[in-house]
């Protein structure tokens, strides 16, 4: 006859009861030791209700991020390298207006400008830092993106003061992003006043600022109250080219070269008489002279 086929055992499958029961006892055992119960229960309870009590007023700053570039475009990659790099003690707002204001500059203006606009603006805060002037870091970095930005050439028909174009933009910008009216309007004042001369530095610290910093990318000005160590930090990061000064004389004159009459009376005059042999400075003196009061009326 055929042998009956032998059962396998059966795993022993471990009663939920005797779990319980187990975790229970060892419960009862650490409660009934004292070092115990103060290492595992006691221990943490009192550090998480005191150890924070001491900061409990401050305010967190300089948190770490991770950005995730998934455009991986050179657009992407400039606006990243905007927002997180850090230039003695220096750093770029890490802000939605602040990204938004990097993102639109450099999604308009050329290397040439937008390079421009950021070494303005580590030169200006810089300076705030070395005197100790009090300022708004967001309101100095949208003043120092759109600064030139009437250079560009959605204005190419305009005939308004470029300053005024790039004015007017920044303070459209900053509406809409429901930015109280006042600080708009100090960057309108800041933006439009930064290429005349004697003005700016009597305002407040953001016109103040932004004329001194461009005054030091284009001319020098201030350029030895700068270490070394600062002028070439800031020049690795957002590089001026050996040919600058020729290659912004040129974008000045491209843009300016359609409204020569908005020139007149600044140092923008100079640029238009250094590209156009015919160009002619206004004479403020020929003027009065010729005037209908002086000539008879």
């Amino acid at each position: 006859p055929l042998s009956k086929p032998t059962e396998a055992p059966q795993q022993h499958r471990p009663d939920r009861i005797s779990i319980v029961r187990a975790f229970t006892d060892e419960y009862r055992r650490i409660i009934s030791d004292r070092s115990t119960f103060g290492l595992i229960i006691l221990a943490p309870i009192i550090y998480g209700v005191f150890y924070p009590q001491p900061y409990l007023g401050q305010l967190i700053k300089d948190i770490p991020i991770a950005v995730v570039d998934d455009d991986s475009s050179d657009v992407s990659r400039t606006i990243i390298q905007a927002v997180s790099h850090e230039i003695s003690g220096i750093r770029v707002p890490e802000s939605k207006l602040a990204r938004d204001a990097a993102q639109v500059v450099r999604n308009t203006e050329g290397d040439l400008l937008f390079q421009h606009s950021m070494r303005v603006y580590y030169w200006a805060a810089m300076n705030a830092g070395r005197r100790g002037v009090r300022f708004d870091p967001e309101l100095l970095f949208v003043a120092a993106m759109f600064h030139d930005y009437g250079l560009t050439a959605a204005y190419g028909e305009s005939h308004l003061r470029y300053e005024v174009d790039g004015a007017n933009a920044a303070r459209d910008f900053m509406r809409s992003h429901g930015i109280p009216e006042a600080d708009a309007q100090r960057v309108w004042l800041a933006i439009a006043l930064h290429t005349t001369n004697g003005i700016s530095r009597h305002l407040f610290a953001t016109a103040a600022l932004l004329a001194e910093g461009a005054n030091m990318d284009l001319v020098g000005a201030g350029y030895d109250d700068f270490t070394a160590a600062q002028r070439s930090a800031v020049v690795t990061a957002y590089p001026r080219p050996s040919q600058f000064a020729e290659s912004f004389l040129q974008t000045l004159y491209d843009s300016l070269q359609h409204r020569p009459e908005t020139t007149q009376g600044t140092g923008l005059a100079d640029v238009m008489a250094y590209k156009d042999p015919n160009f002619r400075r206004r004479d403020f003196s020929n003027l009065m002279r010729t005037s209908r009061w002086e000539m008879g009326q």
